[in-house]
C-alpha cells in the first residue's frame, strides 16, 4: 500500500469539542496527544505516510479531519460542515488538497456536509442525511461525482452515518440496525465495532475498545490494527474521522 494520510494533532482544547448524542465527559488532552501518535503510527506501520495539516489549536474539533473532505480517486470535495464553528477548519485542509495536485471541488451555501457522513464502497457513495449533511448539501456532492452512485440514508440517534455503518475491505457493511437501514449489514458485538477503516489487503484499522468485533473479523480472515482512542470517543469520535486517506 502507498497513499497518504492526512491528519491534524489534537490541540489543548479537544475537550471543548461539540458533543450531541453523548453526555460530555471529561477529556484528558495529553492522552489524546499520545493516542493520536499512536493512530498516526499505525498508519504509518501500514503503508501509509502522514500528511500533517496546520495546527489549529483554537478549534476544538479540528483533528477530525474526515469531515472536511471527501476524496474520490483524484477529486476532492471539500466540504461545509454542518456545525458552523467548525467552518473555519476547511481552509487549512484545501491548502493541503491543492499541494498535492487534486481535482479540487467545494460545496457551497446553502448546502451542508461533513464527511464522516460519507461511505465510499467501490463506485456507491452512501451518504448520510443529517443534522449536518442537509440534501443540498449530497446534490453538490453527486453532482461533483457524476462518475459514482450516490445514495441519501437516513439515519436514527447517531451523528454521522459512520458513527452507524463503515465498510470492510470486500465491501460488507458493518453497522448497527438500530440507527440505519441497509441491507445486509454483519452486526458487530460491540457499538465500536462499527468503524472499521480499511488499509490495505486484509488489514483494517479499528478501535481496541470492540475485542469481540476485532475476534470476528480475524474469525472472517481479516487483520484488524487496534488503537486506543478512548479520549475521541468521549467525543462521538472514532478511528474514520481522525484521518482522510488518499491513494
Amino acid at each position: 500500500m502507498s497513499g497518504i494520510a492526512l491528519v491534524r494533532k489534537p490541540g489543548p482544547r479537544l475537550a471543548d469539542g461539540l458533543v450531541t448524542h453523548l453526555e460530555r465527559t471529561p477529556v484528558d488532552p495529553v492522552l489524546a496527544l499520545a493516542q493520536h501518535a499512536a493512530y498516526v503510527a499505525a498508519l504509518e506501520d501500514n503503508g501509509w505516510r502522514a500528511v500533517h495539516l496546520e495546527a489549529a489549536d483554537e478549534l476544538p474539533d479540528a483533528p477530525f479531519v474526515e469531515d472536511t473532505l471527501v476524496v474520490a480517486g483524484r477529486r476532492a470535495v471539500l466540504t461545509r460542515p454542518g456545525a458552523p464553528e467548525r467552518r473555519p477548519e476547511v481552509d487549512s485542509t484545501a491548502r493541503a488538497v491543492q499541494d498535492l495536485g487534486l481535482d479540487v471541488r467545494r460545496i457551497e451555501a446553502p448546502g451542508t456536509l461533513d464527511g464522516g457522513d460519507v461511505l465510499q464502497v467501490g463506485q456507491t457513495v452512501y451518504v448520510g442525511r443529517s443534522a449536518r449533511s442537509n440534501d443540498e448539501g449530497i446534490a453538490q456532492l453527486a453532482a461533483a461525482l457524476p462518475d459514482h452512485t450516490v445514495v441519501p440514508v437516513e439515519l436514527r440517534g447517531v451523528l454521522h452515518l459512520k458513527s452507524a455503518v463503515t465498510a470492510l475491505p470486500d465491501g460488507t457493511l458493518i453497522g448497527d440496525p438500530a440507527f440505519v437501514d441497509l441491507p445486509g449489514l454483519l452486526v458487530p458485538p460491540e457499538e465500536a465495532g462499527s468503524h472499521v477503516v480499511p488499509l490495505g489487503g486484509t488489514r483494517l484499522l479499528m478501535a481496541a475498545s470492540a475485542p469481540r468485533t476485532a475476534a470476528l473479523l480475524e474469525a472472517r480472515g481479516l487483520s484488524p490494527v487496534k488503537v486506543d482512542i478512548s479520549e475521541f470517543e468521549k467525543l462521538e469520535g472514532c478511528v474514520t474521522c481522525l484521518s482522510v486517506l488518499i491513494m
